[in-house]
């Protein structure tokens, strides 16, 4: 079993057993000027930081529909989602999100305004979705996505939704769209 550690609202297990500088064995414990407990190198005395990973990714829109790529990859293979991704270093959370939707769905589009950031704390993880206006509905998914199809909301395949994540920013976007608060571009309408 792994060991857990208190963090001040939930148990997060620790993940660092030896130190990436050296490879000596760590121990977890609060560094002088700290406030909590760290994964400290035995032997160079490094100290690595845990900190939670981004997924980024976007809310595409033709029209009335939502734009859903269908798993090719674990975790979830065959179930529906957003295009959306791990953030690599040297992006911003917007160009992040642009080449997720490149990548999973091969879509042309308008990146627009960050729309959802969903703290998924069990995993250590952030969600960041932007809006994104399609520019056509023509699509050419990369090798992580065995289908990129649109879908109005009633259409949405709601219990093959991937991750809680999507559902979420899903209800929202139709919740908010219902509410009047994102306009239809003339051009939009279909």
């Amino acid at each position: 079993m792994m060991p857990r550690r208190y963090t001040g609202t939930m148990i997060v297990a620790r993940r660092i057993k030896h130190c990436r500088v050296c490879g000596q064995p760590t121990v977890y414990r609060v560094p002088e000027d700290d406030n909590r407990e760290r994964a400290v190198c035995t032997g160079c005395a490094e100290i690595h930081y845990e900190n939670p990973i981004n997924v980024v990714g976007t809310v595409p829109v033709w029209g009335q529909q939502v734009l859903l790529c269908r798993r090719n990859i674990e975790p979830r293979r065959g179930l529906w989602t957003l295009p959306a991704g791990f953030l690599e270093l040297g992006e911003t959370t917007e160009e992040g999100a642009a080449r997720e939707t490149v990548e999973e769905a091969g879509a042309q589009f308008e990146m627009q305004e960050l729309f959802a950031i969903l703290n998924v704390v069990h995993v250590g993880q952030v969600h960041f979705f932007y809006r994104a206006r399609l520019l056509d509905a023509q699509f050419d998914p990369g090798p992580e996505t065995s289908e990129a199809r649109l879908f109005a909301e009633h259409e949405v395949p709601w219990d093959q939704i991937a991750f809680r994540t999507v559902r979420e920013t899903l209800l929202h976007f139709f919740a908010d769209r219902e509410r009047g608060r994102f306009a239809l571009h003339v051009d939009d309408v279909r």
